[in-house]
């Protein structure tokens, strides 16, 4: 029996004329399977479980829409053709290569198939620390100091004082990230970037350690959002179009790494002996959550992300909030993931959000009507007129 877009929804929400199907493309990790012996012991961390994708799939069915999973194999360009999705709920993590979160996108964009979250070249940027923090720095955006090693042996830069943090250059989910991250002298800097080039087969990002408390925040939206938006009460009064969750501080202090938000610490479940705490709100001033508001719409923007991402933040000795990384393609597991958690904070429902992020996405690719939005009347500025 065809599916229906639900006719109880008010007349103001934005709707398709009919229902979609949507395609859910992913990779999924297999906990039992063994991996070949030349790869890192974390390669597959940043791949999704089955539950996060049935997950997202009930969220979006909720609207009416059909879905499908995909895996985001090899054999992915002749399976999407088979399937023929109107749009695809994109959050494959690639298979591979300095750039894998954008190989998917790309596709996509050849076959001229919709999808959701950011398109090629943010994808490409954000996975690349390196590059993501080059690009800050030109846009006078607070880094700490940084440099990659591609080889090395390299000399290490003035600017760079011990204790530093060493991790890959171009990987996700605390992936390279252990105690033995945090390097204290030029002998144990040397053996750990030469571990993470050797195990992980790209350069190693080496950065002065930021001692202070840790935070990340996400946000959903851009400068026309308000006009495809299931929910555009999000958006008033918004500056630039983004919603912008509440900042959830990450306290690793009682973590199975102290003071380490490393990838054995971020694959525990959420109150489990050795996780981290996940507060959110976070307890700090209203000016500091500001600035971490604002640093991270501005991140955001800086690298050309579209519709959803979520940035790190750690405080520096003086207790300035500075830019750690950005994830384009932020994690959806329900009750585990931090942009979950802080759309749960604020009220926001799981169903929300997923098709919040569908319904930005279809927008852009002309398969929603916008809504007509009232005019601004014009501020009276006590001049006459001719």
């Amino acid at each position: 029996m065809p599916k229906t877009i639900p006719d109880d929804l008010p007349p103001s929400i934005v709707r398709p004329e009919k229902p979609w199907r949507v395609a859910v493309l992913a990779n999924i990790k297999d906990d039992n399977a063994e991996l070949p012996q030349d790869v890192p012991a974390d390669a597959l961390a940043d791949f999704d479980h089955i539950e996060t994708i049935d997950h997202i799939r009930a969220a979006i069915e909720t609207d009416g829409h059909e879905t499908i999973f995909v895996q985001a194999d090899r054999d992915l360009p002749y399976t999407i053709k088979k399937v023929k999705p109107d749009i695809c709920f994109n959050i494959a993590e690639g298979l591979g290569g300095d750039a894998r979160e954008a190989q998917v996108p790309a596709l996509l964009e050849m076959l001229r198939i919709p999808y959701t979250h950011s398109r090629v070249m943010a994808n490409a940027i954000s996975l690349d620390k390196t590059l993501t923090k080059r690009i800050w720095r030109d846009r006078r955006l607070p880094v700490a100091p940084f440099q990659e090693f591609i080889i090395g042996d390299e000399a290490l830069r003035p600017e760079l004082r011990f204790p530093l943090f060493v991790k890959p250059a171009r990987e996700g989910t605390g992936m390279g990230v252990d105690v033995r991250a945090v390097v204290n002298n030029e002998a144990e800097l040397r053996e750990r970037v030469k571990h993470i080039i050797g195990n992980y087969r790209q350069p190693a990002l080496v950065e002065t350690f930021l001692s202070g408390r840790e935070f990340t925040c996400g946000l959903v939206g851009r400068w026309d959002a308000q006009r495809y938006s299931r929910n555009p009460q999000w958006y008033e009064d918004k500056k630039l179009g983004y919603h912008v969750f509440p900042v959830l501080e990450l306290d690793s202090s009682r973590s199975v790494t102290p003071g380490i938000y490393s990838q054995a610490a971020k694959s525990k479940d959420v109150g489990d002996e050795g996780a981290p705490g996940y507060i959110c709100p976070a307890d700090i001033s209203p000016e500091l959550a500001r600035k971490i508001q604002t640093l991270v719409v501005r991140a955001h923007m800086a690298i050309k992300a579209i519709d959803v991402s979520r940035s790190d933040i750690r405080l520096n000795a003086q207790g300035e909030p500075v830019l750690i990384e950005i994830n384009t393609l932020p994690g959806l597991t329900p009750g585990y993931s931090d942009l979950c958690l802080e759309a749960a904070a604020e009220g926001i429902s799981y169903e929300d959000l997923i098709l919040e992020i569908l319904y930005l996405g279809a927008s852009r690719w002309g398969m929603l009507t916008p809504r007509e939005l009232p005019a601004i009347a014009p501020r009276n500025t006590g001049k006459l007129g001719k």
